[in-house]
């Protein structure tokens, strides 16, 4: 059995039925579907009512952190319903954000991962700095799940001992995924999972499409050529990690 640990269902053309009919023919066994605001992680919680293979997590997304003031109560409330915390982090490459109020989105949402005891799904792009050093404040490394994570051996290897787990998507398969292949080669194992990011990332050989769920196994694939590990144990070893994290 696999885990799609992060896919937008919501946010996806297809019918998200449908598409968890697919991801169960293709072995995946639950997904985690996270909001990036108020309203979708509303229609999160919606998807996993209707379906007890989904999982959901509520949260603001670094883009609108800007909007925390206006739809941080909302995003609160749902938390105590929630399976996980996110989509949360930091974007310093689009910076739709002031930095400072990113941060102070970040942070807020931290602390209510930390109060209800859920993990954290984490955004981090072009700001891992600035990630680490507030996870590191926070002690809240083993909560956190690094979202479609990117980055090369150096920050792999620091984030690695903050007890974090290594979340890979489709750019692991990428022809110009060498830098995230050879962090990949850092990632302990027993810390990772997989997962899709759907609608987005879609691996090969089905870049120019949306991507779904079911799409999960190639991400295993070539974690399992990076690693050299036999395709099974991947599965075994980032379901393993995805049900301690959260939950089963």
């Amino acid at each position: 059995m696999w885990v799609d640990t992060h896919c937008h269902l919501q946010l996806a053309e297809a019918d998200p039925g449908l598409l968890l009919e697919r991801a169960g023919e293709a072995g995946v066994g639950w997904v985690v579907i996270p909001g990036v605001d108020a309203a979708t992680s509303t229609a999160a919680r919606q998807l996993a009512k209707d379906d007890d293979r989904a999982k959901w997590a509520a949260g603001l997304h670094p883009h609108d952190a800007g909007r925390w003031p206006e739809d941080g109560e909302a995003i609160a409330s749902l938390i105590t319903e929630a399976d996980a915390v996110g989509e949360i982090g930091l974007d310093f490459y689009r910076s739709q954000t002031p930095r400072d109020v990113q941060e102070a989105a970040f942070r807020a949402q931290l602390a209510l991962a930390e109060a209800a005891g859920l993990p954290a799904l984490v955004h981090c792009r072009d700001a891992f700095s600035a990630v680490y050093d507030i996870v590191e404040d926070t002690g809240t490394g083993p909560r956190v799940v690094l979202h479609c994570w990117t980055a090369g051996p150096r920050w792999t290897k620091r984030f690695r001992e903050l007890g974090v787990t290594f979340s890979y998507a489709g750019p692991l398969a990428f022809a110009n995924g060498d830098t995230i292949r050879l962090g990949a080669l850092e990632a302990p194992p027993d810390q990772t999972v997989v997962e899709t990011d759907t609608p987005l990332l879609s691996p090969p050989p089905f870049r120019d499409v949306e991507n779904e769920p079911s799409r999960v196994v190639l991400v295993g694939q070539a974690l399992a050529e990076v690693w050299g590990m036999p395709l099974d144990e991947v599965e075994r070893r980032t379901t393993t990690r995805a049900e301690r994290v959260f939950g089963g």
